[in-house]
């Protein structure tokens, strides 16, 4: 019974929203532009509290639980990558108290950071910049990737992370986020459908609520919003490659 409003907001983001997410589940998050996904996301490594409602891990209420148990438990991948005026190293170690060199080197062949980061000519120890301006979108989305790549999170957050990748690169990231989420709860956010076709199930949220819950094939006969998003996908794609 989770609602959530932003301060000195009157309207509702969430309204009285429910959802049982069971360990090793795959889970979608689908709906227009401002239908609350992020929203929700957001508030599950608490930087957000509900405004009423509340949500548990285990049957324990987050709000019992330590930041510092919360941040090690999920790791986030968004379409706003946090990056510091720091090395590529520091940047993908973030967060991460134990690894080795051989951990971050697996790290970053998984997520093809390889490529760009031996361009530079102190490759690991590169400075990239104030919230990482020596990068590309595409780069900086690798980084953090590989990030959680080396943290191991029992939990991803995944919201849009291929948003800034071309065609080519969002599949060798995909196969890779693919291979990150085997053995682990998820929650995806996804701008294109035919990256979570395969999820355990399918969350169509509107307006701040949950709507409808399924599979691809059941939502593809029975939610008209799912329906007119992969529609639309569709044309966008197919406008896509006439043009190319």
């Amino acid at each position: 019974k989770v609602s959530f409003r932003y301060p000195n907001s009157t309207k509702l983001i969430l309204k009285n929203t429910n959802l049982e997410i069971l360990n090793g589940e795959r889970i979608a998050l689908v709906g227009y532009s401002g239908a609350g996904k992020t929203t929700l996301m957001n508030l599950l490594p608490r930087f957000f509290d509900p405004s009423s409602g509340k949500i548990e891990i285990g049957g324990v209420d987050i709000k019992n639980l330590s930041f510092n148990f919360l941040r090690n438990y999920f790791s986030l991948v968004s379409q706003d990558v946090v990056l510091f005026d720091e090395t590529i190293k520091y940047n993908i170690c973030y967060g991460s108290n134990k690894y080795s060199n051989q951990d971050l080197q697996k790290a970053c062949k998984k997520a093809h950071c390889n490529e760009f980061i031996n361009k530079f000519p102190n490759r690991f120890n590169e400075i990239i910049g104030e919230n990482g301006a020596r990068l590309s979108g595409g780069q900086k989305q690798r980084i953090a990737i590989a990030r959680a790549f080396i943290r191991n999170s029992p939990f991803l957050l995944l919201d849009e992370a291929t948003s800034s990748l071309d065609s080519k690169s969002e599949k060798k990231i995909q196969d890779s986020l693919n291979t990150l989420i085997s053995n682990k709860t998820s929650l995806i956010i996804a701008h294109r459908l035919s990256t979570v076709i395969d999820a355990d199930r399918i969350v169509i949220m509107n307006n701040g609520e949950i709507i409808d819950i399924g599979k691809h094939s059941s939502l593809m006969k029975s939610s008209k919003i799912y329906k007119n998003l992969h529609e639309l996908q569709f044309k966008r794609e197919n406008e896509k490659n006439f043009k190319t």
